[in-house]
């Protein structure tokens, strides 16, 4: 790995590039120093299901998006690869690559953090689980990369072998992205995103030899751990334009909207509705166990300093929205979504739950599947879309309350972002069923936002979490307007439609 200039050698540009790799697809914005959007561009990536509760992306396809919107957004800037002072990386964090270390090839597709192929290890290890959990801050699940790596390697004793001997590589996105962009020079993570491997022990922020073992996963696989905040790694000549560009902060996208929303100090929260919608609090230097099985997970504080932060992830937020478009055909648009839900007549039937690859926090049951429930012979097509709305804001409400009990301590106001935190409808609902402010940025992209914030820090274009200031302007908030009355008889509805879906007997008690 090359070494790096100090600041003052970075190049005196005003823009930074924030690569977005989501579930659904890439977004990459061009930002300056005084927080404007100069370029934007946005790629689609396809999702393969090969089998019932498996996902799977093309990782070459994932790769090809970033270059191009990243090129797309420098255009729209009227900028190239010389203007930027650097990149930041956010992304996907789960979803993981097993690549060929000389080729760049992959051996497989990207297996997807929503993927539910490792089910059966999971539940051979379950007795496990305090131990786990002690180690890395997180549960047995599928969900996370350490038990589908395990059932690739045990799929195909073959890669296990060319793994043993050094042969290829695994990594989260940040670290796919960043040796392609590399052009094979750098092999590198940071602690956010490892943390969600499974495989890394928590308190020291290292690989944890126990948990390799556990998983039957060589070392000689793993990249290097660094900081969030960089630089850690430089763009190959010709990637971006002529130059290197430096790869200036590598992150996780949930922690990288934490630290987008400036939730920085022990207490702060947000929720990011995408894919999936994920709440997290952050704790400061303490790592908080969790009674109700939410998740500890590395995070930031004020300038990018490590800290830890609390988490509870629903697995299908904004999903729910694409399978109401994609399969159902019920609108064609997204944000027709929104004046359908107003139509609804009635917000008690019928209740729709979208386990469609299991349950997430609270109730970490993965062989839950979808249901609706309370459907009449007067239900409309208003009604369905209604509740595939409400279903987000419930799911969020059950990790709010699980995440107060565990921190004992009252949450005032929920900061909201992502894709479908523009949804007036669903954010006033959000504000209504938990009986609390709901508070949207005027800047909704907060996990690219994290990203670009670490880059201009690690770089220069900023000296400081004062100067940050700059992105909290035109929030809006959405202030509670339900009755205690309607939430409870509403809350009760959902209660008992979860308990339907439940395979492993787990309570209701949110």
């Amino acid at each position: 790995m090359p070494d790096y200039p100090g600041s003052a050698d970075f190049p005196m540009s005003d823009l930074v590039l924030a690569i977005d790799q989501g579930t659904t697809g890439t977004t990459v914005l061009a930002i300056d120093s005084r927080g404007r959007i100069r370029g934007r561009a946005y790629r689609e990536i396809r999702q393969h299901y090969p089998r019932p509760g498996w996902v799977e992306h093309d990782a070459d396809e994932i790769a090809r998006s970033v270059v191009a919107t990243a090129r797309a957004a420098l255009k729209a800037a009227r900028a190239d690869g010389g203007d930027l002072r650097g990149i930041g990386i956010t992304n996907q964090r789960e979803t993981f690559v097993l690549w060929e270390r000389k080729s760049g090839r992959p051996v497989h597709r990207a297996i997807v953090w929503q993927c539910r192929r490792s089910a059966a290890i999971c539940e051979s290890l379950r007795d496990r689980e305090d131990e786990v959990a002690r180690r890395t801050g997180l549960i047995i699940d599928p969900y996370f990369s350490g038990t589908k790596l395990k059932w690739l390697l045990d799929e195909q004793p073959a890669l296990r072998k060319r793994a043993e001997r050094g042969e290829l590589c695994f990594g989260t996105i940040d670290t796919w992205l960043t040796f392609q962009l590399s052009r094979g020079e750098s092999f590198v993570t940071d602690y956010t995103n490892a943390s969600r491997t499974m495989m890394l022990d928590l308190a020291r922020l290292e690989w944890d030899p126990e948990m390799l073992n556990m998983l039957g996963i060589p070392a000689k696989l793993l990249p290097a751990v660094t900081d969030s905040r960089g630089p850690m790694a430089e763009t190959a000549p010709g990637v971006l334009g002529g130059r290197r560009v430096p790869i200036a902060a590598l992150i996780g996208d949930q922690q990288s909207a934490l630290f987008g929303q400036g939730a920085i100090s022990p207490g702060d929260s947000k929720s990011t509705y995408g894919t999936g919608a994920f709440l997290l609090m952050n704790t400061g230097s303490r790592m908080v166990r969790s009674r109700s099985r939410l998740l500890t997970t590395a995070a930031l504080g004020p300038g990018g300093s490590r800290a830890y932060a609390l988490e509870g992830s629903v697995f299908i937020a904004g999903a729910a929205i694409q399978w109401l478009r994609d399969e159902l055909r019920l609108i064609k648009r997204a944000p027709e979504s929104l004046a359908l839900a107003r139509m609804s007549r009635d917000r008690s039937q019928p209740y729709l739950v979208p386990a469609f690859v299991g349950m997430g926090a609270p109730y970490w049951d993965p062989g839950a599947r979808g249901a609706i429930v309370g459907i009449t012979r007067g239900t409309t097509r208003a009604d369905l879309v209604r509740a595939a709305l409400d279903s987000i804001a419930y799911q969020v409400r059950d990790v709010f309350c699980a995440m107060e009990q565990d921190t004992e301590t009252a949450i005032t106001e929920l900061r909201a972002d992502g894709g479908a935190s523009a949804n007036a409808y669903l954010m006033q609902f959000q504000a209504d069923i938990l009986g609390k402010p709901v508070r949207r940025p005027g800047m909704a992209e907060t996990t690219a936002l994290g990203a670009a914030m670490l880059a201009g820090l690690a770089t220069g274009m900023w000296s400081g979490q004062k100067e940050l200031e700059v992105f909290r302007r035109g929030s809006r908030v959405f202030e509670p307007k339900m009755g205690d009355e309607e939430r409870e008889r509403l809350l009760a509805g959902w209660r008992e439609a979860v308990g339907r879906v439940l395979k492993t007997g787990g309570s209701v008690a949110f």
